[in-house]
């Protein structure tokens, strides 16, 4: 109730008459709480310039440093059936040792003498393709025969053009010489019948004239028969020397076309002879993968497909490796506000679950039960969470990381910045600014990069 009538009752009553106000309401009661506000005071003004190291802190998980130490899921990449375990979980193995074996579930690879017949269809292509190979030889050999008799028989045909030239030549001559004797009785015959008229020749001399004319007008005709028929020697000689051509052409272009079926037949036999051989490779290596082996040494944690006959596809997950001797780290995610103050080689406190620690966050060094670590990655694209993602490796110069810790435990991460006055970090957290942007020296960044 508000003292504010006219009437004021502390004037009116007196509350000295009550023995609690008579023990309270001494001089020496507020000399005391004097004191020890000005104690309180000067005490809070000493801290107030305290050094306080700013951070930014960040939940994760154990993981490994490197990807190839991190859990491994076998998987198998042909499909098949469980047919027998040679582990349990909890078993250490090592690579190459047989986890599973499986059976095969396509019928097109039941037939247990696959490979055999495999190998004797390449016997069989093989042995095509050398026959192909034969024929291909075979006729290489009659086109050069061919071509060499083609050039007998032209030269054959090209002698007997020649001789009939010759011929045409001689009987043109001859034809010329008949013409000459045709002349020569011509005149004989006129001299004689001239002298016969005029009674210097017998009658008989004119027959006789006229007898050789005649003979020489039918040597004339028959010497024009011989030239005649010389002529079209030449052209039955020419004739010849064109169907010579067709002909060996016609058998040499067969000879070649026997010749390219034969290789293409080769070169088919060839390409099916590879097939053969790449599904016979397909096969061996098949064969292999019926024994499920370890890609490296480790420990069984769960077998992902149980049990004695049951089935499963290509690329399904059979059963889990954690690897031994990982190399620890620590997966960090902060806010995308604190990524630029994130850099490689930043110092880390990080409390593990399941380890007791007392934290002061803003003094490091009065904590208790958290390890030191440096960040070693930070992530250059935003995860799923809508954060960002560092890796943090243990600081080896530092006290080492618990032995007991196992990948996928949870970490709290307190990534340290500047030192500043207690009342700086005060004053910066009421108005809601970010920590101070700090930026690695150069040396800690260059040793890092080592």
């Amino acid at each position: 109730m508000l003292n504010i009538a006219e009437n004021k009752l502390n004037k009116t009553v007196s509350l000295k008459e009550y023995k609690a106000v008579s023990k309270v309401m001494h001089k020496k009661h507020f000399k005391h709480f004097n004191r020890f506000l000005l104690t309180f005071s000067f005490i809070g003004l000493i801290i107030l310039f305290l050094p306080w190291t700013q951070n930014i802190t960040g939940k994760g998980y154990l993981t490994t440093l490197r990807p190839e130490q991190r859990a491994t899921t076998v998987q198998s990449p042909i499909p098949g059936r469980i047919e027998k375990w040679y582990v349990q979980e909890g078993d250490y193995v090592s690579k190459g040792d047989t986890i599973m074996h499986i059976s095969e579930i396509k019928n097109e690879y039941f037939d247990p003498n696959l490979i055999a017949r495999t190998e004797q269809q390449i016997n069989s292509k093989t042995g095509a393709v050398s026959a192909y190979q034969g024929k291909v030889n075979a006729l290489n050999n009659q086109i050069v025969a061919l071509q060499r008799e083609r050039t007998l028989k032209l030269e054959q045909a090209r002698n007997k053009l020649l001789q009939a030239n010759l011929k045409v030549q001689s009987d043109s001559i001859d034809l010329e010489a008949a013409k000459t004797n045709l002349m020569i009785a011509e005149r004989q015959f006129n001299r004689t019948e001239q002298l016969q008229a005029e009674g210097l020749k017998a009658t008989k001399d004119v027959e006789d004239k006229r007898l050789k004319l005649q003979e020489t007008q039918a040597k004339l005709i028959s010497q024009k028969n011989k030239l005649l028929t010389s002529k079209n020697n030449v052209i039955n000689a020419q004739v010849e020397i064109t169907r010579v051509q067709a002909a060996y052409t016609d058998k040499i272009s067969k000879a070649q076309s026997d010749k390219f079926t034969a290789s293409s037949s080769g070169f088919d036999a060839e390409a099916q002879v590879t097939k053969l051989e790449n599904s016979l490779s397909n096969y061996q290596i098949r064969n292999s993968l019926y024994y499920v082996r370890a890609p490296q040494s480790g420990y069984i944690n769960k077998a992902i497909k149980a049990g004695v006959g049951e089935t499963f596809k290509e690329g399904d997950k059979l059963i889990n490796i954690m690897p031994d001797n990982a190399d620890l780290a620590v997966e960090m995610y902060i806010n995308p506000i604190d990524l630029p103050l994130a850099h490689k080689g930043s110092d880390v406190r990080i409390q593990f679950d399941g380890w007791p620690a007392i934290i002061f966050s803003g003094w490091p060094n009065v904590s208790t039960g958290t390890y030191a670590g440096k960040i070693v990655a930070v992530e250059t694209f935003i995860s799923d969470n809508g954060k960002y993602r560092l890796l943090i490796a243990p600081d080896p110069n530092e006290e080492p990381w618990p032995k007991a810790l196992r990948a996928g435990s949870g970490a709290r991460s307190i990534a340290l910045l500047e030192d500043v006055p207690i009342w700086f970090e005060l004053w910066r957290q009421l108005n809601g600014f970010p920590p101070n942007y700090y930026q690695a020296d150069s040396s800690t960044t260059k040793t890092a990069s080592k």
